[in-house]
């Protein structure tokens, strides 16, 4: 991650000087930030997290949840919601798409494992401390906590990861991989929160 010292509000006023879009091409567009906004905004999120500017949103006594992901949003408005996200061992958020948003994340602390449709089979990579992606609409993907940080946790427990989401989330569908080697959508669901249910 590099070094800000931008917070979240401050970045969210420099987005407001991109200059504005050819109005041809604004209607067929979700959103004005395009995903380099969002890696960036992750990315200054991650670094307001180690700052310890967001410790009161936090888990309580600071012990964070094992059994099911955790999450908290650092920011939202019309444009763009920011999560920070907590993941719990064996826990896959299944194939699934943002519907019409476009997303982005920065790892934290330990690892996730993605695996995400290509259009012809899943391709799987570990992202780690530091890493981040983002993903156009469109992208199907499957996200867990890397198994490997699992049998080694230790100090990167917990696993932790900021996303942004624009135009903020209303709906998800999810999928599965035929035996033919096609996705077939299985269920669309209506939700304001990341990277599937949050308990």
């Amino acid at each position: 991650m590099r070094s800000s010292v931008l917070s979240l509000t401050s970045a969210r006023r420099s987005l407001s000087a991109v200059p504005p879009l050819d109005r041809a091409v604004v209607p067929a567009l979700p959103t004005r930030l395009r995903p380099a906004d969002l890696l960036r905004l992750t990315d200054e999120g991650a670094e307001d997290v180690l700052a310890g500017r967001y410790d009161h949103l936090l888990p309580a006594a600071g012990i964070w949840p094992t059994e099911q992901r955790w999450a908290t949003r650092l920011l939202t408005d019309d444009e763009v919601d920011i999560w920070l996200i907590s993941w719990t061992p064996d826990k896959s958020t299944e194939l699934h798409d943002h519907a019409g948003s476009l997303g982005a994340l920065t790892v934290l602390s330990g690892a996730l494992s993605e695996f995400r449709w290509t259009g012809t089979e899943l391709r799987g990579r570990a992202l780690t401390a530091g890493d981040q992606a983002s993903f156009p609409i469109g992208w199907v993907h499957d996200v867990m906590r890397a198994p490997a940080v699992t049998e080694s946790a230790g100090p990167l427990d917990p696993t932790l990861s900021v996303h942004a989401y624009s135009p903020p989330l209303t709906a998800m569908s999810y999928y599965e991989v035929t035996g033919h080697g096609t996705l077939r959508r299985t269920r669309t669901v209506l939700t304001d929160q990341p990277e599937g249910d949050m308990q």
